[in-house]
């Protein structure tokens, strides 16, 4: 069985959260129990702040590589200028680095195939300049998914997904790739 926090619980919003926040609650937490309790339970207010510390962790582990805000803008301000051509080529390269098989399956709900540890994911990519993303490219992804048998599929568009389609991704365990997934994918290897 797999652990799953809800996204919005008050670890899961400290792990999206740069590292030091967390580390800023563990310092309140800490001077807090030095400040407002007896000398004798000060030591229990400060365990108090373990899991915010164990957090911070976390999120600096898993913050160690994300690039900075602004090559992130710098990678999507490319990526939106580039040709489908140029764009598939770069996403298949990226997935190739990773260690996946990529090819072009023949459903037109699907742009790339990858194939990795005998999994198969889907990827739709080739509205990635759309102004808005409705449901109707989700759909087609999803019958995609049923008709080649993948395990998954992913959905990757510079634009912002409605909110009808956000709830039927969610609906059909599509996976949005977010900006800063994307800006990490694109992001030539050693480079931060």
């Amino acid at each position: 069985m797999k652990l799953k926090i809800s996204e919005n619980s008050l670890f899961a919003i400290l792990l999206r959260a740069p590292w030091w926040i967390s580390l800023l609650v563990v310092a309140v937490i800490v001077l807090a129990s030095g400040a407002l309790l007896p000398a004798a339970y000060v030591p229990f207010g400060v365990m108090g702040a373990l899991p915010f510390l164990g957090i911070a962790l976390l999120a600096a582990w898993r913050q160690r590589h994300a690039p900075k805000p602004a090559r992130v803008a710098e990678l999507l301000g490319q990526a939106a200028a580039m040709s489908w051509r140029d764009f598939s080529a770069l996403i298949e390269a990226a997935f190739q680095r990773q260690g996946y098989v990529v090819t072009r399956p023949s459903h037109p709900g699907a742009d790339l195939q990858l194939l990795k540890d005998a999994r198969i994911t889907l990827l739709s990519c080739k509205r990635w300049k759309a102004a808005n993303t409705g449901v109707q490219p989700l759909q087609e992804l999803a019958s995609a998914q049923a008709t080649l048998g993948a395990s998954a599929s992913t959905f990757i568009s510079l634009a912002p997904v409605s909110d009808s389609a956000q709830r039927f991704a969610k609906a059909q365990g599509i996976h949005l790739m977010t900006l800063a997934e994307l800006a990490q994918l694109l992001m030539p290897s050693g480079a931060a």
